[in-house]
């Protein structure tokens, strides 16, 4: 069984600003090194006229895990690389995004979204949250859920600053 996450924020900057700013090579990089823990970085990064597309690493310290997810990672943090592809569609952009944990049972797949709203940008993201655990999985899909929505908040209050 999955959960779902909806993340949603909203901006008074134009949408094609915004899209620019969250496809900016330098402008990830500079994000992940503050806020992308032990390891974090670039691993993959390809854009054009008609989108991005990119691959990122974020570690997690095992002292800022929640409790539930220190007892199934045991010993030591976490890896966590995702995958992101954006695409013009009409007056905004459609993405996709895969999230992996190697080595754990657990992921996310989802969809993202930034449209025009009024005069400024919504910005949508929807994700399925995977944990393969008997028992106990449904708690930490639930806690990486939280988790994840805070870590989007954020990316996105970090990515706003910059325009």
């Amino acid at each position: 069984m999955s959960r779902p996450m909806d993340f949603r924020a909203t901006t008074d900057h134009p949408v094609d600003a915004v899209y620019a700013a969250m496809s900016d090579r330098a402008i990830l990089a500079d994000r992940l090194e503050r806020m992308g823990g032990p390891g974090a970085g670039i691993l993959e990064y390809a854009s054009d006229e008609q989108g991005c597309r990119y691959r990122i690493r974020h570690g997690i310290d095992e002292k800022d895990l929640p409790g539930v997810v220190k007892t199934f990672v045991g010993g030591g943090g976490i890896t966590v690389e995702r995958d992101e592809t954006w695409r013009k569609a009409g007056d905004g952009y459609d993405g996709t995004v895969r999230v992996a944990l190697p080595g754990m049972p657990a992921g996310a797949d989802g969809t993202m979204r930034l449209e025009p709203a009024g005069a400024g940008t919504s910005f949508h993201v929807h994700c399925d949250i995977t944990v393969r655990v008997p028992l106990i999985g449904g708690k930490i899909e639930e806690t990486v859920a939280e988790q994840i929505k805070r870590l989007l908040a954020m990316e996105t209050d970090y990515t706003l600053t910059r325009l």
